[in-house]
């Protein structure tokens, strides 16, 4: 046949008879590599536009979103069980690839160390200057180091003597607090609790009212429903002002454990006119890594004072914060290594 044009009507005549249709073998190849490799070559398919005009092809699959942790109206005791199964798992957690940044400061490197109940390390640095900023707990006494501060001296006071100190009027809240901005926290069943009070995207509030020597403080929780996380404190003083907040504005789930941890913290006290954003990087959940006796000791930094905050003829003034006065010789001569070690303990 020499006419080109009707030579090809007659090749797609045979194929039509043969085959039923045009895109008919071009379907049946694709239904045995379908059958074969399943769903992901169906998904590939479809994000790239490899399916044949004619092909009847599978529809895209929309993962559901999970079912939500909490129910729509939940109970007290539900969300305290709830929050406390995550929290609860989290004995300890470390970083070394986290970043402190806020508007006062550039961004510093960050290590971070927490134990329960109340040990804590944070550490923060630059490249260029090395050491910045050392904040710490352990079971009997909290510190803190900052490189720019005058007098140049690590500070330190004892837990149980705080609250009857000079160095109250330094700090809007406890130092305890900065344990709780983490978010891992559980509820204590025994507190006075008022909630939960639904809020805005599935969210639940929960207050607790705390005694102090000041008066009766309100601390406002904030909980996902979907997840069953603390996403949001608030902590009030007696007249309603808001003395720190924190948020929670990114988790992540530890792959060992299962649980989930913070990510990323918003941490201010408008009384102190400060805020900072941690970034926690890479977490690592119940394994601590490091001599415990140096993460949880108060750091000498080539042999500087240790002044004790707590001291009762320590000179306090209020507002003046880091170059608050440096109080009397008793309250400033360094710590000996052996009463380091004692604090510890």
């Amino acid at each position: 046949m020499k006419n080109p044009a009707a030579r090809r009507l007659r090749i797609g005549f045979e194929r039509r008879q043969r085959f039923g249709s045009w895109q008919q073998p071009y379907c049946s190849v694709f239904g045995r590599l379908q059958r074969r490799c399943g769903w992901l070559l169906v998904v590939l398919s479809l994000l790239a536009g490899l399916g044949a005009p004619g092909c009847r092809s599978a529809a895209p699959f929309y993962a559901s979103p999970p079912a939500p942790v909490l129910p729509p109206t939940p109970t007290l005791e539900q969300i305290i069980q709830t929050v406390n199964a995550n929290s609860s798992q989290i004995q300890s957690l470390s970083t070394s690839d986290a970043t402190l940044s806020g508007p006062q400061f550039p961004t510093l490197r960050a290590s971070v160390a927490f134990e329960r109940p109340r040990r804590l390390r944070l550490r923060a640095e630059t490249a260029l200057t090395g050491p910045e900023l050392d904040l710490g707990s352990n079971d009997e006494v909290f510190w803190f180091w900052i490189r720019r501060s005058h007098p140049p001296v690590v500070y330190y006071c004892r837990h149980e003597q705080f609250d009857i100190s000079p160095a109250r009027s330094m700090f809007p809240v406890r130092p305890e607090w900065l344990i709780e901005s983490l978010g891992i926290d559980a509820l204590d069943p025994n507190q006075p609790h008022q909630g939960p009070i639904p809020v805005a995207e599935g969210r639940f509030e929960v207050r607790t009212l705390r005694p102090t020597v000041d008066g009766e403080t309100t601390k406002v929780t904030v909980i996902d429903g979907m997840r069953g996380l603390v996403i949001e404190q608030h902590l009030y003083d007696v007249q309603g002002r808001l003395l720190a907040s924190s948020v929670v504005t990114q988790h992540r789930r530890d792959p060992l454990t299962g649980v989930y941890v913070p990510q990323t913290l918003d941490i201010r006290s408008p009384s102190a006119q400060f805020s900072m954003r941690l970034d926690l990087g890479k977490v690592v959940v119940n394994r601590l890594a490091g001599d415990p006796s140096l993460l949880w000791t108060i750091p000498s930094y080539g042999g500087l004072q240790a002044v004790d905050l707590c001291s009762p003829n320590q000179q306090v003034a209020p507002g003046l914060g880091l170059s608050a006065g440096a109080g009397d010789a008793t309250s400033q001569r360094p710590v000996p290594n052996r009463a380091r070690n004692r604090l510890m303990r």
